[in-house]
């Protein structure tokens, strides 16, 4: 199996890709666009931030998996990867703890001033008059949007700073609130009125796009701080800059709309100026520790792959497909008895939506269940029995 690194990747973990019998090309410096001409011969590509897009999946002739090494897979084309039959997974939760700990030093870089205090050391100059004003974070009230794995950790550390969290998430109610000891906020708005401090901590979806707008800035406290280590595209970053000119709130983001495709190159947004934010250059997961873990885990999804098929995390499997019935086909575990079977189904125009063949202890005989996208009739049902090998026939309506 070839392997197109595309990304930097523990190269401490490249050897255990090839025990594996794979064929491995490291190539962290590729750009983006590059990829649809080289993409061809490989079978498995792994990313971290790089775009992944429809062209680069049309030339795939050979991809069947595309990893992001990291959480998310907003940089890649589902959609496109979906209509060609490629598994699009990921590596969720594996950078956690370095995300809620960038969390904590943005918060607290922003109270006590860090950068500027750095910068002002560096020009030589002493201002502790200046610098000594900060507000502490005992008794603040935290407000976490998102309790995924990221934002969970962020609470763990939140308790051992003194904060009261107050969380809202479309999955959290008062019981799993209760067992995150936090205090269950039914709305978004009510958080942003009540908050100190907001972090974010949801995927990018076209329902939490621009998430925090104009309106829901505009609700928060004098001073308060908003913290972004999600994505760029979850905040209005135009309403976010008024508000910021407006001095009426601070920011701590690792993330931004539009930022640089590249590892490096020139970043020449206006808003970059604003004094009341402080940002990082989409570090959040760029720990060790946090590398190796995502290594390891897009080690075993390639690993569970190549010995079973089958695709760890994936996040573009059909919750629900367009079939309507089932057969179920008991049959002897012969050979050609299910080609039989599949051949009728295509003589009577039907498409197969699904497949699971279920062998009995001692292989003697196998239950087939076929979902289809219409209904088996007796005509089909009587050309499948006509091999003496199928046991039994018989057809179900699936529910709604």
């Amino acid at each position: 199996m070839k392997i197109l690194i595309a990304d930097k990747f523990s190269e401490n973990h490249l050897d255990r890709l090839k025990k594996l019998g794979c064929d491995v090309t490291y190539n962290a410096a590729v750009k983006a666009e590059d990829l649809p001409k080289l993409i061809a011969p490989y079978q498995v590509l792994v990313v971290r931030s790089k775009q992944v897009s429809a062209d680069t999946i049309k030339a795939g002739d050979q991809l069947a998996v595309i990893i992001r090494a990291g959480a998310g897979v907003n940089t890649i084309d589902v959609k496109a990867a979906s209509a060609r039959g490629v598994y699009v997974t990921n590596c969720p939760g594996k950078n956690s703890v370095a995300v809620a700990e960038l969390v904590f030093a943005l918060i607290l870089g922003l109270d006590r001033r860090l950068a500027d205090n750095v910068a002002a050391l560096r020009k030589h100059q002493w201002n502790k008059k200046e610098f000594s004003k900060a507000d502490g974070l005992l008794g603040k009230t935290l407000g976490i949007v998102g309790v995924g794995q990221i934002g969970r950790e962020v609470i763990k550390r939140a308790h051992a700073f003194g904060l009261p969290v107050i969380a809202w998430s479309r999955s959290l109610n008062l019981q799993k609130a209760r067992d995150l000891g936090v205090e269950y906020c039914p709305d978004l708005d009510t958080l942003f009125r009540r908050s100190d401090i907001i972090s974010l901590h949801v995927a990018l979806k076209p329902d939490t796009k621009k998430l925090v707008n104009a309106k829901r800035l505009a609700l928060m406290k004098p001073n308060a701080i908003l913290i972004n280590t999600a994505r760029g595209e979850v905040v209005d970053q135009a309403a976010l800059a008024a508000a910021l000119a407006a001095k009426k709130i601070r920011a701590g983001l690792d993330v931004f709309d539009p930022e640089p495709a590249d590892a490096t190159g020139e970043f020449a947004d206006p808003f970059l100026e604003e004094k009341n934010l402080y940002g990082t250059h989409h570090i959040g997961a760029s720990t060790e520790q946090a590398q190796a873990a995502i290594a390891d885990e897009a080690i075993r999804i390639i690993e569970t792959y190549v010995k079973t098929g089958a695709v760890p995390n994936c996040v573009n499997l059909a919750t629900r497909t367009p079939a309507k019935w089932q057969l179920i086909v008991r049959h002897y575990d012969r050979v050609g008895v299910l080609a039989h079977v599949m051949d009728q189904i295509r003589r009577a125009n039907t498409n197969i939506e699904e497949v699971q063949n279920i062998i009995f202890e001692g292989a003697a005989a196998a239950c087939c269940r076929i979902q289809l996208n219409t209904e088996p009739g007796d005509q089909l049902q009587s050309a499948i029995k006509t091999n003496p090998d199928i046991i039994s026939v018989e057809s179900l309506k699936l529910s709604e």
